[in-house]
């Protein structure tokens, strides 16, 4: 596997292992929806979360938050539409975070931002 998509796993599996501490049940991780994909959906206090995962080495480039940018977010709006059509829970409370990691050899860091953003025209 290529060393960017094995970071990128390991950061996925840092973010749900993160989520559940903070008492977030997970439904779904990578959900295909047509041709785009969520990282990982889940719920809190009655709250639908669709959490974008971004993982990076170092912070040389800027944040990983940073690389979210306008079109990324229209497609995991779409595939969220696309998720909650299919899901057998109708929630009113709909919330967009990332999580966005920092993951080396010598250091691990984990900020999680809530509602990071709301698509335009959703």
């Amino acid at each position: 596997m290529a060393a960017h998509l094995n970071l990128g796993k390991k950061g996925e599996s840092l973010a749900v292992d993160f989520l559940l501490k903070e008492k977030y049940r997970i439904v779904a991780r990578n959900y295909k929806a047509e041709k785009y994909e969520l990282d990982i959906v889940a719920i809190k206090d009655g709250m639908l979360v669709f959490v974008e995962v971004k993982t990076r080495s170092t912070d040389r480039f800027g944040e990983p938050e940073e690389s979210v940018g306008y079109q990324k977010e229209h497609h995991i709006a779409e595939a969220a539409e696309h998720f909650m059509e299919h899901f057998e829970d109708h929630f009113t409370d709909v919330r967009y975070d990332i999580i966005s990691i920092i993951l080396n050899d010598t250091n691990t860091k984990i900020k999680h931002i809530e509602d990071a953003f709301f698509p335009k025209g959703f």
